[in-house]
């Protein structure tokens, strides 16, 4: 039996989330290590994994967040590792507090440049520690023409007391046994090795450059480069649609719980829940755990989706059974004769992958993550 006084809580293994890290650097051993922790660390707590990583890896040469927000918040929590901001400043103000701040912009777009540019040809002497020029190699979001990006990384070149890094991003490389995928994987490959060599050519000297990702990481070595930023990995899930976390070696990180808090028995033929959405077929022993989709439990879970419940005899596979709803879930327990009140139940993590959750509500593991509510309580281990 679990502490009762716990509703619905996430544990967070920071022991499991070292041992991840320690893959990207067995994969790869020439590269320096830009771990993301945008959106809370995945939703993990992004003040105890940022402590973390500073603490567990001479390789880390920054880490990876979306806001200028984020990256201000883990300066007050002291964090003095260079920050990657991945979509760089959007005016003058944020451009301002990146300079001040140890925060490296990523450069995208054509008005980023011209006022780096601007600021750098005014400090001429000051420099700007290190900037990421990122290159459009068909993913379409940010990022630069080859043409002004080849443009964009001599300028800032020329200036001393600048590091410049050539980066872009790998659109469709989670699913390898995809012709399509393949093919466009190896085309922004191809593209972004062209602007590599021409830059060699236009500098007379090494180019600092970044494009792999989780994905690329654990399936394309020739992607590896200088720098590589990994994400979803870290906390325990698989990027790629053909190997599990399992095959992979990855670890959970973060196991959702709750606890059975009602077991009712539903007659063959009685529908559970919001819309009848599940009828039993048989008489059916049915579980009501304390979790719902204001906890962050997805809504879009459908009938079937795998829970683990952890009774007196061991911890053993069910399903859910009828639509979620705000505060509750219900689960079948028709095979599990020593399942209790109070018993804890996983939704994932330890001993259910998130990623099969995931699948089951039409999602994926990122945003499983980001949507744990605040209504869960978090708990740390090794720490």
């Amino acid at each position: 039996m679990t502490d009762s006084s716990k509703r619905a809580w996430a544990t967070i293994d920071l022991h499991a989330l070292k041992k991840n890290l320690s893959k990207v650097s067995v994969r790869c051993p020439e590269s320096k290590i830009v771990p993301v922790i945008k959106a809370n660390a995945y939703g993990h707590g992004v003040d105890q994994v940022a402590k973390i990583l500073r603490e567990s890896h001479h390789k880390l040469a920054a880490v990876a967040v979306a806001t200028i927000d984020e990256a201000l918040q883990l300066r007050t929590l002291g964090f003095n590792t260079p920050i990657m901001l991945l979509p760089g400043f959007r005016n003058s103000e944020e451009m301002n507090l990146c300079l001040n701040h140890n925060i490296e912009p990523v450069v995208h777009s054509v008005e980023q440049v011209a006022a780096l540019d601007a600021y750098l040809e005014k400090e001429i002497l000051s420099g700007v520690g290190r900037v990421w020029v990122k290159l459009n190699t068909g993913m379409n979001r940010l990022g630069l023409s080859s043409e002004n990006a080849l443009q964009a990384y001599g300028d800032f070149h020329k200036h001393p007391g600048t590091e410049v890094v050539l980066m872009s991003h790998l659109g469709w490389a989670d699913d390898p046994e995809d012709s399509s995928a393949a093919k466009f994987t190896q085309q922004q490959i191809a593209e972004f090795n062209a602007a590599r060599e021409k830059l060699k050519q236009l500098t007379q000297g090494p180019v600092g450059s970044s494009l792999a990702a989780s994905s690329g990481i654990l399936n394309l070595p020739e992607t590896h480069h200088q720098f590589v930023r990994p994400g979803i990995m870290l906390y325990g899930s698989s990027p790629l649609s053909n190997r599990t976390s399992e095959e992979i070696g990855l670890l959970p990180v973060m196991t959702l719980s709750a606890r059975l808090i009602a077991i009712n028995e539903v007659k063959a033929g009685q529908s559970i829940g919001y819309g009848a959405t599940h009828t039993c077929k048989q008489d059916t022993r049915v579980g009501v755990v304390s979790i719902g989709y204001a906890d962050g439990y997805p809504r879009a879970a459908k009938n079937g989706t795998p829970v683990l419940v952890r009774s007196a005899s061991g911890d053993k596979r069910t399903i859910l059974i009828g639509r979620v709803s705000m505060d509750m879930i219900t689960i079948d327990l028709t095979t599990m004769d020593d399942a209790n009140i109070d018993d804890e139940v996983v939704l994932w993590g330890k001993g259910l992958p998130v990623d099969e959750v995931a699948i089951s509500a039409g999602t994926i593991a990122y945003e499983l993550f980001c949507k744990v509510t605040n209504r869960v309580s978090f708990e740390y281990l090794g720490n």
